[in-house]
């Protein structure tokens, strides 16, 4: 168990992807480029298994944005987005209609 005090750290937002792209030579990563509203944000995930890339450009998602930065297969990951994992396979959460990127998640 956490506080709310705890949860009140994560800083989650809506991102909309404006660029998305298989990572070479790995069978699960994808390079996503969102717009946050007043910045750009890059995140690596492992969806490909479940995602075409091509397919996820302009969708919205939630993206938890104040992760430490990790470096994936040569490129920095800055966040995570937020997935459910069914039978071990995610399945991305998207917000029911359309919301301005950078929307904060409470």
């Amino acid at each position: 168990m956490i506080s709310f005090e705890d949860f009140k750290k994560l800083d989650i937002r809506i991102g909309k992807v404006i660029s998305a792209e298989k990572v070479p030579d790995a069978d699960k990563l994808i390079k996503l480029v969102f717009d946050m509203g007043d910045h750009e944000r890059q995140v690596v995930a492992g969806i490909a298994g479940s995602y075409n890339a091509e397919d996820l450009v302009g969708r919205e998602m939630p993206v938890l944005v104040n992760l430490e930065p990790r470096t994936l297969r040569g490129f920095e990951s800055n966040g995570m987005i937020l997935a459910v994992d069914v039978d071990g396979r995610p399945v991305i959460l998207f917000p029911e209609k359309e919301v301005p990127p950078g929307s904060v998640i409470k």
